[in-house]
């Protein structure tokens, strides 16, 4: 089978003066963070209003909110950050920290 790149050899073919330099753009910033806050929050009043069948999705919502945090502090601690640094952003102490995500972790 033959190598599905141009140059297999990895040299770079891309002519610079042709190809705009353009800065990535993160969708996930401190905006997006503040619309999915919303939208979780409508959500729970949804359910609340009445619609008692979306609750599963809701808690399937949660269990992947904490997920996601585990992921999150995993990736901070292998980047070196410590148990202080991320307890402290979280408003718990290093202790609670440590003792909530330490199997996710490096330690």
């Amino acid at each position: 089978m033959t190598d599905p790149r141009p140059f297999p050899d990895g040299r770079n073919t891309v002519r610079g003066n042709l190809t705009r330099n353009r800065r990535s753009r993160y969708v996930e910033n401190d905006e997006y963070g503040a619309f999915a806050r919303r939208v979780l929050r409508a959500y729970g009043r949804r359910i609340a209003s009445g619609d008692i069948d979306a609750i599963t999705e809701l808690n399937a919502l949660f269990e992947e909110v904490e997920a996601a945090l585990g992921r999150a502090v995993l990736g901070l601690r292998l980047l070196g950050y410590s148990w202080a640094d991320i307890g402290k952003r979280l408003g718990v102490t290093r202790q609670s920290a440590h003792e909530r995500w330490s199997e996710t972790s490096i330690d």
